[in-house]
């Protein structure tokens, strides 16, 4: 298994110096994280691109490689390569020819080399032989150079050739850590779940601050969704989950403020706990999922007003974006279904909101503020690392994990759909339901009181989480099954 990574196009054009530096960057973040699938695979770097090497064939492998590989930041596209010793035209002909005979079959085709070496000869002269030889053997509809089906792709480096079998398509981006770090703002919802993916991607490592404005099932949902950013997009590097309860800050808000600014003080509030958390992480960037105008305390009078209340540089990458094109963004990075399921908690509700504060009435309203309450929610916060919520959600359980299931119980398998159908979940002679975890809330209604559900996920985290919401709200008859082996 050989594979050969092409990188995001604005590396390429930086400096010789980092260039380098992005380039060894990306190749330590995939050492890394392709160690944990298998210790034998090996990132070789080059001046232009990376090549990933793995002598074993296991079919389980590649399809791990290659799912790494299309959500790492940094990496433009990569192509899947068998490799050989560079022989003759007809040599070439014959080992494309038994690649991609099956695929030709009734379609047009083009050939393309890309050759880099000394050679005597073209480019141009091998696409000729073999794109002749292939016309004439295969049973192909036949050249197509404008708007082929099948593109037939060669590369010649020195003196070796490269039948290309698959083309994938990368995440793009810059390394992971190649930028400063930051710290972002998460509610879960749509709006912070892809500021902080597009705080990564850029190459941000990116830590996560949560504001509990009082709600349990808000926070555990909000470390479930943070935990899969980080894992699907940012696991090369190590980042902190800091949670900051906010329920009193809210009640001397709900006190002191009027209720027309209420929205644009509580998010002067958070700007100031973030700036001093962000001040002890060495931080110099809040990220926040703002975009202008979606809510009352977003438009541009009420955002500098904000912006104010921190000398932190804030950063919005949805600033200018549609609602919609964010939805739609969580689909693509497969987040919708949790930011669409999140549990809400809602803090202050103003009564017509001011839509164009002012610094001296904003002054104002904070001068009666309490900021002791403030400086309390700050030493009460708590600090985990992202890899330690799994840890962290099973010491501080609150629902019963049953390792059997008597006749009375039914396991619920909550995982999602794929997972489900490629590691199908066995209990002879129980009964299982597949509920994926975002379509719990509107199944529960229909268990039975005289049942026991057992909410089952393989590492346990999203059913502890789920099952505690649910008995939060009144389901009791709710449990978590954790086999040994999902220990």
């Amino acid at each position: 298994m050989k594979f050969s990574i092409r990188l995001f196009p604005e590396i390429t054009i930086k400096s010789r110096p980092v260039r380098k530096r992005l380039i060894q960057r990306l190749q330590s973040n995939l050492q890394n994280m392709l160690r944990r699938i298998d210790e034998g695979i090996k990132v070789k770097g080059q001046w232009d691109k990376l090549d990933v090497e793995y002598a074993g064939s296991a079919e389980n492998v590649t399809e791990q490689v290659v799912d790494l590989l299309s959500r790492t930041p940094g990496i433009h596209s990569f192509i899947e390569v068998t490799e050989y010793p560079l022989g003759d035209f007809h040599d070439i002909y014959e080992k494309a020819f038994a690649i991609y005979a099956e695929q030709l079959k009734g379609k047009t085709f083009k050939v393309r080399v890309k050759r880099s070496g000394k050679h005597d000869f073209k480019s141009i002269e091998v696409e000729r032989y073999v794109g002749g030889g292939l016309n004439q053997n295969a049973d192909t509809a036949g050249v197509n150079v404008h708007k082929p089906d099948v593109y037939v792709d060669l590369e010649i480096r020195n003196e070796s050739l490269y039948v290309v079998t698959n083309i994938y398509k990368g995440l793009g981006g810059f390394p992971l850590g190649t930028q400063e770090a930051t710290l972002s703002l998460i509610s879960g919802g749509f709006d912070s779940i892809v500021a902080s993916y597009m705080s990564m991607r850029r190459g941000c490592k990116t830590h996560f601050l949560f504001f509990n404005l009082g709600g349990h099932a808000h926070e555990i949902g909000v470390k479930q969704v943070a935990l899969y950013l980080w894992q699907k997009y940012g696991s090369s590097a190590r980042v902190k989950f800091i949670t900051i309860p906010f329920d009193e800050v809210v009640g001397e808000i709900l006190q002191s403020v009027h209720h027309s600014h209420m929205g644009v003080v509580l998010k002067r509030m958070m700007m100031r706990a973030g700036e001093k958390v962000s001040d002890r992480m060495g931080i110099d960037a809040l990220v926040t999922g703002e975009s202008i105008a979606q809510v009352s305390s977003q438009t541009l009078p009420n955002l500098a007003i904000i912006d104010a209340a921190t000398e932190k540089l804030v950063v919005r990458p949805l600033v200018t974006m549609d609602k919609q094109d964010i939805i739609d963004i969580t689909r693509e990075i497969g987040a919708y279904d949790f930011a669409k399921n999140m549990p809400e908690y809602c803090g202050v509700i103003s009564d017509r909101p001011t839509t164009s504060a002012k610094k001296d009435r904003v002054e104002e309203e904070e001068s009666d503020f309490d900021f002791d309450v403030l400086e309390r929610a700050l030493e009460r916060r708590q600090v985990i690392s992202i890899d330690e919520i799994e840890e962290d959600v099973n010491i501080h359980a609150e629902v019963e994990a049953l390792t059997k299931v008597d006749e009375n119980q039914v396991v619920v398998d909550i995982r999602a759909p794929h997972e489900q159908e490629k590691k199908p979940l066995n209990i002879p002679g129980c009964e299982i339901q597949l509920i994926p975890f975002f379509a719990l809330g509107s199944k529960v209604d229909e268990f039975s009181e005289e049942k026991e559900y057992l909410l089952y996920c393989e590492k346990g985290v999203m059913s502890q989480m789920h099952a505690h919401q649910l008995q939060e709200r009144g389901f009791t008859n709710v449990k978590v099954y954790r086999p040994g082996s999902a220990n």
